[in-house]
């Protein structure tokens, strides 16, 4: 079987308007751009989450529409739908309905939250990678009852196959700027793990000769192979490092059976070895601005009220090629935010997957 490495260069959209949280240095391209992979948290703990999707290509678009819940071990529930040229559909993840009005096979339960991942089949290029047509954009919408909200543009992959070369995920972080204008005291952080092991190629062929697209399909529900182990740091604006502690995140909550083998799994390969003692879907930033839903800190005992936050990878699951994340800021009553975050290693390779 041949074995491609396919660096995919990750772009990211960001929201317009008013915004306290902010985005990273690294990785950063054009926001609004289309993609052909889109991955966006949902939460319906006291919320409704809204997923706007738009088919900006001249051609139908057969999409797979992947719906991972955390609370329930990271099940995953999917479906297709057919968008024609320019066509636009909202999903209300409370009630289900496909483009054409129709139930989409799908109902969760009343508190879920999760995970929704959007991909579309990929024109398939071999030689001489160039720019491609990639048709999705779309946007999230959380709406929560004590009165704010969160909007912003769902995070993606690029239109762009990069060079083929393996990229070591250490050698990338991220971060994200913080404070507490306008009254804010809560946060919710969300981070996504995207794995995969599983990709439909054309006529189903080793060579790929002939074949016209493929899809990229996450498999985000075994999360022994789904994780990303950070070490998180906080610095002021004084430029002060606070060394805060490592972390996992994965598409698991405190009751998630497997906790503990990830957090071996995360300490236990080459890379800087993770002493994470936590994994989750989500965290609070500190002590100053904690979890709205009263879950873990990324820095427990840390009171600073606006800085950056920084996340340096440590290590990955086996099938993890790339992570999103979304930050939201609120006031816990009328005032909220959200921003967008991830690695840029979405990577394909012989070490992680093969096709």
């Amino acid at each position: 079987m041949r074995i491609l490495t396919l660096l995919l260069l990750i772009t990211l959209f960001t929201p317009a308007g008013i915004s306290f949280a902010g985005l990273g240095p690294i990785g950063l391209a054009e926001t609004d751009n289309s993609s052909f992979l889109l991955a966006a948290p949902f939460d319906l703990r006291d919320r409704e989450s809204y997923i706007q999707l738009t088919n900006i290509d001249s051609t139908s678009q057969n999409l797979h529409i992947q719906i991972y819940n955390v609370g329930n071990l990271c099940n995953e529930n999917n479906f297709f739908d057919l968008y024609t040229p320019n066509d636009t559909h909202v999903y209300n993840l409370r009630d289900i309905l496909t483009n054409d009005g129709s139930p989409s096979g799908v109902v969760l339960p009343e508190d879920a939250y999760g995970i929704v991942f959007i991909s579309a089949p990929i024109p398939f290029l071999v030689i001489d990678p160039e720019f491609i047509t990639t048709p999705l954009i779309g946007n999230i919408r959380m709406i929560d009852s004590s009165g704010y909200e969160y909007r912003t543009n769902i995070a993606s992959t690029p239109s762009f196959f990069g060079q083929i070369i393996p990229i070591n995920i250490e050698q990338f972080f991220n971060t994200f700027n913080f404070n507490s204008e306008a009254g804010i005291v809560l946060s919710d952080v969300f981070g996504i793990a995207l794995s995969s092991d599983r990709f439909a190629i054309g006529d189903d062929d080793d060579d790929f000769i002939g074949d016209e697209t493929f899809t990229f399909e996450a498999t985000l529900d075994n999360v022994l192979e789904s994780f990303v182990a950070v070490d998180v740091d906080i610095i002021n604006n004084n430029e002060v490092l606070f060394s805060c502690r490592d972390v996992v995140f994965s598409c698991v909550d405190e009751n998630n059976p497997l906790i503990e083998e990830i957090l071996v799994l995360a300490g236990s390969e080459t890379l800087a070895r993770s002493s994470a003692s936590v994994a989750r879907f989500e965290y609070g930033i500190n002590e100053a601005i904690p979890n709205s839903k009263g879950g873990e800190l990324l820095c427990p005992g840390n009171i600073i009220s606006e800085g950056v936050v920084v996340l340096t990878p440590e290590n990955r699951g086996e099938n993890t090629v790339g992570f999103y994340g979304y930050i939201g800021l609120n006031n816990g009553n009328g005032r909220g935010s959200m921003d967008t975050m991830f690695f840029p290693a979405l990577i394909f390779s012989e070490e992680i997957g093969q096709f």
